[in-house]
């Protein structure tokens, strides 16, 4: 830039001004009229060339930063059009045209950014008309604009993304169809939020408050097809849905209108998401507030096109906002900032702002003229070039009238798209930055409360921490965190005036109750059974689910409707599929849940336990001779009658030495060891224990023997009842390998699991009409045409065992664990309400009333134990015997000690006699002769006579050292002598 200062200086005084040198050199026109000028034209004109040569060798001398801005400089051209396509009559209009004008003239005013470049600004108006939009997009596109704002709407922007993807024209678009952020559109930017974010805010927003279900009400074009499709995806992880789609023609009249939401009112779900254009959005409130739809219960979620629309107007109506209380809106959130404040400031001030305030799409749409304006700056600063060619596609559409030549390619198109997608600066609305997929970073929205006069924001929600009442920008800085923990967002006031939170659904208002399938049961019908009074049927089972649904805040209006033809039990899989189909609402009555059933419809918790038994008949049969040896296993005999040896033995060891009831010859000894063991036993040995630590492990072990008699008489006993009651079915695997048919109730799941799961063949199965049946089956037995055994329902055979007697058992155990619900269709929340309902009915006791009216125990319906299961393993007495054995090895321990102190006292005496006897070699035998024989004769000998030869050794050990004493009295005498 120095070189060019100076050279303009020296062009100034030549009478060259510098805005002759608008490409780079001097236009031959002008040096012409110069040379005219002057009396030596042909030697001024020379001069010129001469200087003009000059000046283009010195400026490729320069430094090389300074000599790009030159070049640059001079390569700028005067002017870039800027095209801008909007329907400016219209909410979105309104709010961008001023905002566009005033960024155009922020930038044309500021030397800092495209000097010597004018930005020219092109406004075309779409009308509110797809067709006439097109139209108008094409004429812009034939002025050469290096960048287009626009559109708002999103089936324009659909083809307006395919001609500027053909042209190489960035579009800047302020269109929210997620749609477009494909890759099939790679010159579309959106300078917006998409409303893929927004309907996750709602998603987000149902999944907080505990809704499944969503009715969404939105306009029938790309903008609102697109963006409730959004919504339905973003609704999915939630485990909610859009139960019902109502959408409108864009020309809709207010009729049309009410048809529909009349229409949408008889639906179940209250929860109503609303996505339609800003500028007829406020007629669905209007014919909503006169059909009833605002009041309590009701839940309204609007898109951000409501405070696009209550933003924009100076003075909000009252009108509006009464029609409006309690509904939910969501608003792009936009931070604050002083460049935000003071934009909004001049706002009344701007051109074309006139009456109407200023809302988030003004924020975006004065960014997007900035950005456009900073790509412009670097694609001129790397040398960028403004040229159009023709298109060769167009240019071969021979014969047509529509002038398509005049659509041109921007050849640097691509480069500055470039730069527009490498954009990173904070702009009005927020940080300006594009990720991967072409969205602005940081997308968030707040969520506010319409009450009253206006609104109360409740909290944000972003795509990084999810729903929260702190702003989005002070958590970035903080992990993010968005599990459903820490959503929070303030109270709301719903419609109707009330901070309880709408339950979001109720029975649907069409005059058509709940429609209950109840089996019509030919058998066991205390669960279930048709009667002519209303309600048409009792038992069991529907006394429960009156019970549970009298439990519910709210009415639940139904009509109980029989399943099966009441000559056989009905199919409960195909009642339970027929649920899931819509012929039914819920069904009522003794259904099992199974793995299969609730892939296809939502249960109830259970209301009763069942699992499957098997029912076979009873025999007696001999007792066994050997029947007293079974209360034990091999192996806890084997150790019981060790333990009486070991017993014996220690506390004979014990004894031995100061008891003379353990004493005498071995043989004696031997016999005494054994009969001691034993007749603890019966607690009868005549043998009295006089030590200590012998009485000690005696006590312990007639504790053991007392435990292990009395678990014996206990096992022999059932032992032998059961052994009267035992058949040749002893559970599910007995039955399994045996190829006897097996009888089944009629519509039980029972056939699938024993087929399918079992693999057990379908010719074994027969099926059985009722108890009768039952009995007959079991009474002929497999060889007469009947069955070996009954495989049903624990809940079932319990009645069936109280009506027939003790003729039959449940054998085995129960190999299956289910229970009985009631079932509803797919995300049925009436399913939630009655579970809690259940829970409390177990809670308060009133489900155990209710069982014991109809339903009787009798004394045969428990299970009949097999003998393997009574007896008695180690298993069950290893601690027992381990005290035992501890406290033996303690007392062995003890006594030994003290019978080697003694053994060392005796012989250490002994040894000192024969030194003082000086006697060495009687010495060396004593200690020579000491051995485990001798050890073993010293525990032999009575305790007592040990003691007296001790005590006999200690007085002679006193009275040899009185004379020897005396003796050396004598002689101290006679040497003093």
């Amino acid at each position: 830039m120095l070189i060019h200062l100076k050279t303009a200086q020296v062009l100034s005084e030549y009478g060259i001004r510098d805005s002759w040198l608008a490409d780079g050199c001097i236009e031959l026109q002008h040096l012409c009229c110069l040379s005219k000028a002057t009396k030596n034209g042909l030697v001024f004109l020379t001069m010129k060339a001469l200087l003009l040569l000059m000046l283009c060798m010195l400026e490729p001398l320069a430094v090389k930063g300074e000599a790009r801005n030159v070049s640059s400089y001079f390569s700028r051209p005067k002017s870039v059009n800027i095209g801008a396509l909007f329907t400016f009559n219209s909410v979105i209009g309104r709010a961008a045209k001023p905002a566009i004008a005033a960024a155009i003239d922020d930038i044309n005013s500021n030397s800092s950014i495209l000097p010597g470049t004018k930005l020219n600004l092109i406004f075309h108006d779409t009308n509110c008309s797809g067709f006439l939009g097109i139209i108008e997009a094409l004429q812009l596109m034939e002025k050469d604009v290096a960048v287009a704002i626009g559109p708002q709407s999103s089936g324009i922007a659909h083809v307006i993304s395919d001609v500027a993807n053909e042209l190489h024209v960035p579009l800047l678009s302020l269109a929210t169809d997620p749609t477009l952020s494909a890759l099939q559109y790679p010159y579309f930017l959106r300078v917006t939020q998409s409303d893929y974010f927004q309907m996750y805010a709602i998603a987000d927003l149902v999944s907080y408050y505990g809704w499944s279900e969503v009715v969404a009400i939105y306009v029938d074009d790309d903008y609102g097809r697109n963006g409730v499709s959004a919504l339905g995806d973003a609704l999915a992880p939630k485990r909610a849905k859009i139960s019902y789609k109502a959408a409108f023609s864009p020309s809709a009249s207010t009729d049309d209108i009410s048809n529909l939401l009349v229409e949408v009112n008889l639906m179940e779900s209250r929860v109503f998401v609303v996505h339609v254009n800003p500028d007829s959005g406020l007629t669905i409130f209007s014919v909503a507030n006169s059909l009833g739809m605002m009041a309590s219960g009701y839940v309204w979620i609007v898109t951000d096109w409501l405070p696009s629309v209550l933003d924009s107007s100076e003075s909000t109506d009252a009108n509006n906002v009464n029609l409006l209380q309690g509904v939910l809106a969501l608003r792009h959130h936009t931070p604050d900032s002083d460049h935000k404040e003071g934009f909004m400031t001049r706002w009344k001030n701007l051109k074309y702002a006139g009456k109407w305030s200023i809302n988030s799409y003004a924020f975006y749409a004065y960014d997007s003229v900035w950005l456009a304006a900073h790509a412009l700056d670097s694609f001129f600063n790397e040398g960028g070039n403004l040229s159009f060619s023709n298109d060769p596609a167009l240019s071969s559409s021979n014969g047509s009238n529509l002038n398509l030549t005049s659509l041109r390619i921007f050849n640097g198109g691509q480069q500055l798209l470039k730069l527009l997608l490498s954009a990173n600066y904070m702009g009005i609305a927020g940080q300006i930055q594009f990720d991967s997929e072409k969205n602005l970073v940081h997308p968030s929205v707040e969520i506010i409360n319409i009450i009253g006069t206006g609104s109360r924001r409740i909290g944000y929600w972003s795509n990084y921490s999810g729903l929260s009442v702190v702003a989005p920008e002070s958590l970035y800085l903080k992990s993010g965190n968005s599990s459903s923990h820490n959503q929070q967002l303030y109270s709301v006031i719903w419609p109707g005036q009330t901070t309880k939170r709408p339950r979001g659904w109720v029975f649907p208002n069409n005059g058509k109750p709940l429609r209950i399938a109840v089996p019509n049961r030919v058998s066991y019908k205390e669960y279930v059974s048709k009667i002519k009074d209303p309600p048409g049927v009792k038992g069991y089972c529907i006394d429960v689910f009156e019970a549970a649904v009298n439990l519910l805040s709210y009415p639940v209006p139904r009509t109980y409707m029989l399943y099966g033809d009441g000559l056989r039990n009905p199919q409960y899989s195909d009642l339970v599929y027929d649920v899931s189909q819509n012929k039914y609402d819920a069904a009522v009555g003794d259904i099992t849940i199974t793995t299969n059933r609730t892939r296809i419809v939502d249960f109830t918790q259970p209301y009763i336990e069942s699992g499957l038994v098997i029912v076979a008949p009873v025999t007696g049969s001999k007792s066994s001779p050997w029947a007293f040896l079974k209360p034990f296993t091999v192996q806890m005999w084997l150790v019981t009658g060790a333990f009486f040896l070991l017993v014996g033995a220690v506390v004979w060891i014990l004894e031995h030495r100061i008891n003379s009831d353990f004493r005498g010859p071995p043989c004696h000894q031997l016999r005494t060891i054994f009969w001691f063991s034993f007749s603890t036993m019966f607690f009868s040995q005549r043998e009295n224990t006089v030590s200590t630590l012998g009485r000690l492990v005696l006590i312990i072990w007639l504790f053991v023997v007392l435990i292990i008699n009395s678990s014996y008489t206990a096992s022999l006993t059932s032992i032998l009842t059961v052994q009267q009651l035992s058949t040749g079915i002893t559970g599910i695997d007995s039955l399994i390998s045996s190829n006897d048919p097996i009888g089944i109730q009629d519509g039980s799941f029972a056939r699938d699991y024993l087929v399918d799961d079992l693999n057990i063949a379908k010719s074994r199965i027969i099926s059985l009409k009722n108890p009768e049946a039952y009995v007959d089956a079991l009474r002929r037995g497999p060889k007469n045409g009947g069955v070996a055994a009954i495989v049903d329902e624990l809940a079932y055979v319990e009645v069936f065992l109280s009506s027939i007697g003790c003729s039959y058992r449940i054998v085995g155990q129960e190999f299956t664990k289910s229970g009985w619900g009631f079932a509803f269709q797919r995300d049925s929340p009436l399913a939630v309400d009655l579970s809690t309902a259940i829970l409390q009915l177990s809670e308060n006791g009133d489900l155990q009333r209710i069982h014991d009216k109809w339903l009787a125990n009798g004394d045969c319906s428990g299970q009949s134990d097999q003998v393997g299961m009574n007896r008695l393993s180690l298993r069950s007495f290893w601690g027992l015997f381990l005290i035992c054995g501890i406290s033996c090895i303690l007392a062995l321990t003890f006594f030994s000690c003290r019978v080697f102190c003694q053994y060392c006292r005796y012989h250490s005496e002994d040894d000192a006699e024969g030194i003082e006897a000086g006697d060495p070699v009687r010495s060396r035998r004593i200690i020579g002769s000491t051995s485990f024989k001798n050890l073993i004769d010293f525990v032999d000998r009575k305790e007592v006579e040990i003691k007296e030869i001790l005590k006999r050794r200690k007085g002679d050990s006193r009275k040899g050292d009185s004379p020897s004493q005396s003796s050396a009295s004598d002689g101290q005498t006679q040497s003093v002598t």
